[in-house]
């Protein structure tokens, strides 16, 4: 193991919230081929393991029990240039922003809806990552890692990943069971810009025939207007899930709330914009003690100093509590709490 685990090592620095915990041990992993050692030692030490990319989806508790593999393994290459598609391998400690940045810059388009999603390019899978009209699963190939329990490599196509709406096979039946080391995505050789999602189209407006740049451009400019920088102002980006509805139920909610913002899925069910649900029961800009709910998107809460994961909870449960009261829907955190 060319790099041994740190005992009561601070990850105060390793999570977008930043919040105050001490794990018992951690290890970087820069090299997959350590995981078998690291996975011993945790075995022999009877320890729960734990998997961090850029710690942008998680809450993490002031004392962290076990082992935490902090992915750091680097690596992107084009592995197929056809007429049809191109196939790129990027490892699971890839940033993800400048990984869409390099694709980008060298042809490889597709993923500009997806830019400036923090996190890494091995979490992306877990939660099925997505914007502006893109989600991740439209690229995916192939999920390359090691199954824990056997301590064997395995591979996982698209299918098996059970893709679904902020969701995959890596949230459910393989949870804590299945570490990311690569991902394999394909693209289309010559993809069309995805302009349909009605926030993009505004933004293009302006632009009568828009190329992949000008997506690029556009999709940051609204993540930088709507969403604080983590590095600013501590955040886990959306906090809840779009709530998605029965058709029945959306049509009782349009009766007392006509204005509720929506998108009707090709299955029949509603998606709400649980942005607007948490600002129409007045949270908005809401802060307690250190935890808070931004000033200008009222699904990302914040660390406004001093929040802890619990405090954070406690914040969450009650806009949930007020969410469901008034318009009778459950929300869904997005981050995972450790």
């Amino acid at each position: 193991m060319s790099t041994l685990p740190e005992a009561g090592a601070d990850l105060l620095g390793s999570n977008s919230l930043r919040l105050p915990c001490i794990a018992d041990w951690c290890a970087d992993v820069e090299d997959p081929s350590d995981l078998p050692a690291l996975l011993s030692f945790a075995r022999e030490r009877s320890l729960p393991l734990h998997v961090l990319g850029g710690g942008s989806n998680v809450l993490l508790p002031e004392h962290l029990h076990g082992l935490v593999l902090r992915m750091r393994n680097r690596g992107i290459a084009l592995l197929e240039d056809s007429a049809t598609r191109r196939v790129i391998r990027a490892a699971a400690g890839e940033p993800w922003h400048p990984f869409v940045l390099h694709c980008h810059a060298r042809g490889w388009y597709g993923f500009e809806n997806l830019a400036l999603i923090p996190g890494t390019v091995g979490a992306a899978p877990i939660q099925n990552i997505g914007a502006y009209g893109v989600e991740l699963e439209r690229f995916v190939l192939e999920v390359r890692g090691m199954d824990l329990h056997t301590g064997l490599p395995r591979v996982l196509d698209a299918a098996a990943c059970a893709f679904s709406y902020r969701d995959s096979i890596f949230k459910g039946g393989l949870a804590g069971a299945f570490l990311i080391t690569e991902v394999l995505f394909a693209v289309p050789a010559d993809p069309v810009p995805c302009t349909g999602y009605a926030a993009l189209a505004a933004e293009l407006a302006h632009c009568p025939d828009p190329g992949h740049a000008d997506v690029l451009s556009a999709v940051m400019s609204i993540r930088r207007r709507r969403l604080p920088d983590p590095a600013v102002l501590p955040n886990a980006g959306s906090f809840f899930k779009n709530p998605v509805i029965a058709a029945e139920e959306f049509e009782r909610l349009l009766l007392a709330e006509p204005e509720v913002a929506h998108w009707r899925q090709s299955d029949g069910r509603v998606k709400l914009a649980a942005a607007w649900l948490v600002e129409r029961c007045g949270w908005k800009g809401r802060r307690d003690a250190g935890a808070g709910v931004h000033e200008a998107q009222a699904l990302v809460l914040v660390n406004h100093g001093g929040a802890t994961a619990g405090a954070l909870l406690d914040l969450a449960a009650r806009i949930r509590d007020s969410v469901h009261e008034r318009f009778g829907v459950t929300l869904e955190l997005e981050p995972v709490p450790l």
